[in-house]
């Protein structure tokens, strides 16, 4: 790997704001079974998001060019400002309902409504943004190096 590439997708890692805390304790390395149950699951804050979303990594490492899954719970009335992510984004709706849309304007009125059950799948820089009303949970899943980059830079709360 490239020193350049390396760079990146440590920085990408630490920009997620993922610690240890919250990753799974056995990542998937490819051989045998990973079998989680919801109450082994260590949430914790999102660094790369705005307050209140909480991340639970499943298995991967997200600044890696390998597969992950992650979960993010979002309370209700949760914004997520437009934003484009570096590869796929594939996102299954576990528990309530999330609102989103494609473009690089926050518009609620375009934002398709995705109940329990529903999936969306994202290009890498397509500008996407979304929205809760009430608490929801999102299973995401893709290959990284992963990150998040707002297009608006006041967004982004690592600024």
């Amino acid at each position: 790997m490239a020193a350049n590439t390396m760079v990146t997708a440590t920085a990408l890692a630490l920009s997620m704001g993922v610690s240890s805390a919250v990753m799974a304790e056995t990542p998937y390395m490819g051989d045998g079974h990973i079998m989680i149950t919801p109450d082994e699951l260590k949430w914790g804050p999102v660094g790369s998001m705005a307050a209140g979303a909480q991340i639970a990594v499943l298995e991967g490492d997200l600044g890696t060019g390998e597969p992950f899954t992650i979960r993010l719970k979002l309370p209700a009335d949760y914004e997520i400002a437009p934003h484009i992510h570096p590869a796929y984004e594939r996102v299954t709706v576990l528990s309530g309902t999330i609102y989103f849309a494609h473009g690089e304007e926050f518009d609620r009125a375009s934002a398709r409504e995705l109940p329990e059950g529903s999936l969306a799948i994202m290009s890498p820089g397509d500008p996407m943004y979304g929205y809760t009303e009430g608490e929801a949970v999102i299973q995401l899943h893709g290959t990284g190096p992963w990150g998040i980059e707002y297009l608006n830079p006041e967004d982004d709360p690592r600024q």
